[in-house]
């Protein structure tokens, strides 16, 4: 199976929800696991916190989630207008009881490839994570995790 989408988000509380909603359903219609959805939801809702907190641009108080489902990989990417992460200011380990940076940290521990950059001449950060999906039902009526059909390998995931 290949799905993608892309939503452009006020950059408001109420918006992160919405976006977690959609990822958990397209999981769901996929067959993925339902452990790997909710890690990926919670990821994704750290990320569009962090667009919402921090992702304020002169040119747009929106923010983007852009999900590719491919094979057996999934990509999610948010970015927004802001001023940009200071990649040298990203916390390699959080207390328990910290109040700020738990987010990434919390990403980088859920996702198998993280990438923090800063879109370069527009502003804003991109956060982009991805992650091996593993299926609800082992047959999914082809013996092989349902991912015959899929034609095999990552196209998408393979360029980024």
């Amino acid at each position: 199976m290949s799905m993608w989408w892309c939503l452009r988000l006020r950059r408001e509380a109420a918006s992160v929800p919405l976006a977690r909603r959609l990822l958990l359903d397209a999981m769901d219609s996929a067959g993925v696991d339902t452990e790997i959805s909710y890690e990926l939801s919670l990821a994704l809702s750290e990320a569009c916190a962090n667009a919402v907190e921090h992702g304020r641009g002169e040119h747009s108080d929106a923010y983007c989630v852009t999900a590719y489902l491919d094979g057996d990989q999934c990509r999610i990417e948010v970015s927004d207008s802001g001023p940009g992460f200071r990649t040298a200011a990203l916390p390699r380990s959080v207390s328990v009881d910290a109040e700020h940076g738990r987010g990434m940290f919390l990403i980088e521990s859920i996702a198998d490839h993280v990438r923090v950059r800063n879109r370069p001449g527009r502003g804003g950060a991109v956060v982009t994570f991805d992650k091996t999906l593993k299926w609800q039902h082992a047959d999914r009526g082809t013996g092989d995790g349902g991912r015959a059909a899929q034609g095999g390998g990552s196209r998408l995931l393979a360029a980024g």
